[in-house]
């Protein structure tokens, strides 16, 4: 199983905010089994001496201090037990932070006056957990769904047992109050109210959040569920077999595949709106426009390449400075470019280069012709 450690966007802001004469960034890729990770460990020390080289010109007594706290995390046989398949530190002399993330990265040293986060955005960027709503007439529940821990059942005050019970009837097979009988026009009426109380009693964990609800239900419930709910971000895509058959675990296999194709669904998306903006004059593949563009606060929406560490420098107007190679006077002109965009109200996207307009360094949708 993955550790994880998923950056919030607001971590992921206060660290693009974070300047200073020494700012190391570490990026390696690492495994989940612990026997192996002693090969991990060895990488992070190698990375750490390109990065101590790297800072050879910087106060010694700061560059002590980074190069101890590398160490301390490299000895620490309790982190080295729990890790995924990539691990992303960002070490100054006042302090440390990693993360080990899900995704496949390459390995990067980047030594600044600020940190390289654009590792991070891939991880942000592809939805990483969601909430399966289990819905059958018999019964109901709702599994949490993440990447790093097995899915969990979670309760909810409100919610209903099943549609009988939602009705306040032992059985749905007796007379409603009005004489009805119970065929199926009764039944389908039942069957709205139990969907709209499990939509009552969701709305109160869902409130203000973004994350996919994913549902996993057989028709008639399936459609009569859609029909009635109120949550934005409920998935196209459903689970569509009795959930009553399935364990969580099985939900939660079937829901990072819907998770998967969600994220496709959204590229395809971009692309087709990048195409529009073009033929307006609204979208650039340039990095000295797009960081002009970012500094002013003209970039709606952003794909950046993970991968790419262009070196360079941006000043306070937007200008492009390419540096001829990394240095710790030069920084990744990508990673700088996202981190403007993203401090002035942007959406930035993390992907792999391949999903990028033109296979680009960098893709950006402009609010207006710049």
């Amino acid at each position: 199983m993955l550790h994880v450690d998923i950056p919030t966007r607001a971590e992921i802001e206060a660290l693009m905010l974070n300047h200073g004469p020494a700012r190391v960034s570490l990026v390696l890729p690492t495994t989940p089994l612990t026997q192996a990770a002693q090969g991990d460990r060895i990488v992070l020390k190698n990375l750490t001496e390109q990065a101590v080289e790297q800072l050879a010109s910087h106060d010694k007594r700061e560059v002590l201090a980074i190069e101890e706290l590398l160490h301390d995390l490299i000895d620490d046989d309790d982190f080295w037990e729990v890790q995924a398949n990539s691990l992303a530190v960002f070490v100054s002399p006042e302090g440390l932070r990693s993360f080990r993330l899900p995704n496949h990265l390459k390995p990067a040293v980047e030594v600044s006056d600020r940190f390289h986060v654009q590792p991070l955005l891939r991880t942000v960027t592809v939805n990483q957990s969601a909430y399966v709503l289990a819905l059958a007439q018999n019964s109901v529940r709702l599994v949490g769904v993440s990447s790093d821990l097995p899915a969990v059942e979670l309760n909810l005050d409100g919610m209903p047992k099943d549609v009988a019970s939602s009705a306040r009837k032992t059985s749905i097979k007796d007379r409603s109050p009005s004489g009805r009988l119970q065929g199926s026009e009764g039944m389908k009426v039942h069957q709205v109210q139990y969907a709209r109380k499990i939509d009552q009693a969701l709305r109160v964990l869902l409130v203000g959040k973004e994350t996919p609800l994913i549902l996993a239900a057989a028709e008639p419930m399936q459609s009569i569920y859609r029909e009635l709910q109120s949550y934005p971000h409920l998935a196209r895509t459903a689970i569509p077999h009795n959930p009553e058959t399935q364990s969580d675990a099985e939900l939660a296999s079937s829901a990072r595949s819907i998770l998967d194709e969600l994220f496709r669904d959204e590229l395809a998306e971009i692309h087709s709106l990048y195409a529009l903006r073009t033929s307006q004059s609204r979208t650039t593949t340039d990095l000295a426009q797009a960081a002009r563009a970012a500094t002013y606060g003209a970039i709606q929406l952003l794909l950046i390449d993970i991968d790419d560490v262009t070196p360079g420098t941006v000043d306070d107007d937007g200008a492009v400075t390419f540096a001829d190679g990394p240095s710790a006077k030069s920084y990744g002109l990508v990673d700088e470019i996202a981190s403007r965009a993203l401090v002035t109200g942007a959406k930035v996207m993390g992907v792999r280069k391949s999903e990028i307009p033109g296979e680009a360094k960098l893709a950006a949708i402009l609010r207006y012709p710049f």
